[in-house]
C-alpha cells in the first residue's frame, strides 16, 4: 500500500526521542501533511479524547511512538503504571485507527519483549518461549499485547498494521532526567556532572540542574544541597557509581537510524511482505477480475482464515546486530565527555537482562540497514546534550 506525499500521517509521541526523529524523517522525504499532539493537548489514555481526535483529524496513517517509558529504576518503582498506561494508549489508538479506517499503522515496541534467557541473537520467533526479565516485565507484557493487537487485527479484519521492535535507542531529545532515564543518557549525565564538580565549574552545573532538576533540586539551590542530591545518584567529585556489574551486553541504535527504519517500513512494507505467504494477497485481500490485488476489498471483513495456518511473530526487529558491555559503554562515554576520573560498578544493584542482542536478518531482507556506529553516536549524543544546555 502506497502513501502519497499528501497523505495525512498522525505521529503519536512526536515530541519524544523516536517520534520527533520520525517526524523529521518524514518531512525530509517530502511528507508535510503531518499531525501531532502534545500530551497536554491529547491524553492518549483518555478514550473519549482519542475518539474525538480521530473524528476530527481522520488520518490516513498512524505511527504509534507514544509510550510510558523509563529505565530499570523506573520500571521497578512504577510497575502498575508501566502496564496500565501503555495498555490504555495502545488500546485507544489502535481501536480508533480501525474504527476510522486508517490505511496503515506502525506500532513501536521494544526488544524487552523477549525472554530473559532467549537464545542470542534473538530472532522474532523467540517471543513467548520462556519467562521475561522481572525488572521490566510489565512494560514487556504491554508491548507484547500491542504487537499482538496489530497481528490480530490484520488476521481478523484485513488491516495493514506493522509492529517494529527497536533495540535500546539513544539520540537527540533523549531523556536525561536521572530518576527515570535509560542507561546511556543517565550514564552520560552522571559522568559529565562528576567531571564538572571536579573542574569546579559550578556555572555549568547550575545550568544543567536548572534545565533538568533532580528531586526538585535545581541550579538555585546551595552547593551542598546539589552535591548531596547528586551523591544519591552516584555522582561525586571525579567519581561515578553505576548500577550493576558492568558485564551485561547491550545493543544500541541511534534514534535517527530508528526513525529511518520506521519510515522505510511504513512506506515500503506491507503485512503480506512480512509473513511471506504469497497466497495471503489473494485469499486475504481479494483479487480483482484483472488479477490485481485490491487491498481495500477486505476492510471490515471479519474472521480469521484457518487455511493460512498459524501466523505469529509478524513483528520486525530493528537494531544493529552489534553489542558491547555496559562497562565498555561507560568507557566510550567517558572518552566523549573527557572524564578521567573513577567509574565504580555497584554489584549489589540489579544488572537486568544479561544479554540482549537481536537478530536483524528480517529487517535486512526488507531493505534497510543501520548507518551510525556506537562510537560516533556517543559523541553525537554528548554534543546534542551540551547544546541543549546552551
Amino acid at each position: 500500500m502506497t502513501l502519497s506525499k499528501e497523505s495525512k500521517i498522525y505521529v503519536a509521541g512526536h515530541h519524544g526521542l523516536v517520534g520527533s526523529a520520525i517526524w523529521n524523517n518524514l518531512e525530509q522525504r517530502g511528507y508535510r501533511n503531518l499531525v501531532g499532539r502534545s500530551h497536554k493537548e491529547l491524553d492518549l489514555t483518555d478514550q473519549v479524547a482519542v475518539k474525538k481526535f480521530f473524528d476530527d483529524e481522520r488520518p490516513d496513517a498512524v505511527v504509534l511512538a507514544a509510550a510510558f517509558v523509563g529505565g530499570i529504576m523506573a520500571n521497578s518503582l512504577y510497575r502498575a503504571d508501566f502496564i496500565m498506561q501503555n495498555m490504555k494508549i495502545q488500546c485507544n489508538v489502535i481501536s480508533e485507527a480501525y474504527a476510522h479506517g486508517v490505511k496503515k499503522l506502525l506500532f513501536l515496541g521494544s526488544t524487552c519483549i523477549y525472554p530473559k534467557d532467549a537464545p542470542q541473537p534473538m530472532r522474532e520467533d523467540a517471543l513467548l518461549t520462556s519467562p521475561l526479565e522481572y525488572t521490566n516485565e510489565e512494560y514487556a507484557i504491554a508491548k507484547i499485547a500491542g504487537l499482538k493487537m496489530c497481528e490480530s487485527y490484520n488476521l481478523q479484519y484485513g488491516t495493514n498494521y506493522i509492529a517494529v521492535m527497536p533495540t535500546n535507542l539513544y539520540g537527540p531529545n533523549d531523556n536525561f532526567h536521572l530518576e527515570n532515564s535509560h542507561v546511556m543518557p543517565a550514564m552520560m549525565r552522571k559522568i559529565y556532572l562528576a567531571k564538572l564538580i571536579h573542574d569546579g565549574d559550578w556555572q555549568s552545573i547550575r545550568r544543567d540542574m536548572d534545565a533538568r532538576p533532580v528531586e526538585g533540586v535545581g541550579g538555585g539551590n546551595t552547593e551542598n544541597e546539589i552535591r548531596a542530591t547528586l551523591a544519591k545518584y552516584g555522582i561525586e567529585d571525579n567519581k561515578v557509581t553505576l548500577w550493576g556489574t558492568g558485564k551485561p551486553l547491550r545493543e544500541f541504535l541511534w534514534s535517527e537510524d530508528m526513525a529511518d527504519a520506521s519510515v522505510h517500513v511504513l512506506l515500503n512494507v506491507d503485512f503480506k511482505d512480512i509473513i511471506g505467504i504469497e497466497r495471503y494477497s489473494s485469499v486475504f485481500y481479494g483479487a480483482s477480475t484483472d488479477g490485481a490485488v485490491d487491498r481495500n476489498s477486505s476492510t471490515g471483513r471479519g474472521g480469521a482464515i484457518p487455511s493460512l495456518g498459524e501466523i505469529r511473530n509478524c513483528h520486525i526487529n530493528v537494531g544493529t546486530g552489534k553489542e558491547l558491555t555496559i562497562r565498555e559503554l561507560s568507557n566510550l562515554v567517558a572518552g566523549a565527555v573527557g572524564f578521567e576520573g573513577t567509574i565504580v560498578f555497584d554489584a549489589s544493584k540489579p544488572d537486568g537482562t544479561p544479554r540482549k542482542l537481536i537478530d536483524v536478518e528480517k529487517l535486512h531482507s526488507l531493505g534497510w540497514t543501520h548507518k551510525v556506529e556506537i562510537d560516533e553516536g556517543v559523541r553525537l549524543l554528548f554534543e546534542w546534550y551540551k547544546a541543549s544546555l546552551a
